[in-house]
């Protein structure tokens, strides 16, 4: 059943994708449509859909820009997602909050611009899907460091991590 929730960030959404069946033969799951997005309030024209597959223990880090819609979903696997309020106008710059996405719970985040998010693969292979509004820039992106002190952040684990060197 679909239902999307609140979080304790402002504009960041937790949902539940409209379709998901289950039988002998395996799972069938909608994962986007555009007219019950719509009719729950979320009119983002999405343009871009990507994917990462990584393995256990690779963390990607925090990155997001100024006009990026995202949508997060876990394809296969499991991953704790961060995401973090980056909007200096608000007042709750700097707040972070953790979730938890997996091929069981179906959970999808939907992240305003201004957010950032990383996640860290906790199953032994992850796929990590978003749907974005804009096309990737990577000169556009800010980054906020997976381990900086000041954010305190909980990750369910911080050593032996595989990370690229923009991330470290």
């Amino acid at each position: 059943m679909f239902q999307v929730c609140k979080t304790g960030l402002d504009g960041v959404l937790e949902i539940t994708p409209p379709t998901i069946h289950e039988d002998f033969r395996g799972h069938y799951v909608e994962t986007y449509n555009e007219d019950i997005y719509n009719e729950a309030g979320i009119r983002i024209k999405f343009k871009q859909d990507d994917i990462s597959v990584s393995r256990k223990d690779v963390l990607r880090g925090i990155h997001g820009n100024q006009d990026t819609w995202k949508l997060v979903t876990c394809l296969y696997g499991a991953f704790y997602l961060i995401v973090v309020n980056n909007d200096v106008t608000s007042s709750q710059y700097r707040k972070w909050q953790g979730f938890n996405l997996s091929d069981v719970n179906r959970k999808q985040i939907l992240i305003p611009p201004k957010f950032g998010n990383g996640h860290l693969v906790l199953s032994e292979l992850a796929i990590f899907h978003y749907k974005q509004n804009t096309n990737y820039d990577q000169s556009s992106q800010f980054t906020i460091k997976w381990n900086d002190p000041d954010f305190k952040f909980l990750w369910p684990k911080t050593r032996n991590l595989i990370m690229s060197n923009r991330d470290q």
